[in-house]
């Protein structure tokens, strides 16, 4: 996966769900440089619009995972 243009938080979030299909919260108890909720809402966004990362609801629990 080419990683380029992306910041160092975005590839931060990128590297977490590339090895599993994570929460929010799980990752950002992964993940050191993204501190706030919000702040990781803003970088999925981001990634999703870009085709990286790709999301589902199970179990009420909404997982993220890289494409």
């Amino acid at each position: 996966m080419l990683l380029t243009n992306l910041t160092a938080e975005q590839q931060s979030v990128l590297k977490v769900i590339q090895l599993d299909h994570l929460t929010s919260t799980q990752i950002l108890k992964k993940v050191d440089n993204v501190s706030m909720i919000l702040s990781l809402y803003t970088i999925l966004d981001e990634l999703k619009m870009k085709g990286y990362v790709k999301s589902y609801r199970k179990q009420n629990l909404k997982f993220h995972y890289a494409t």
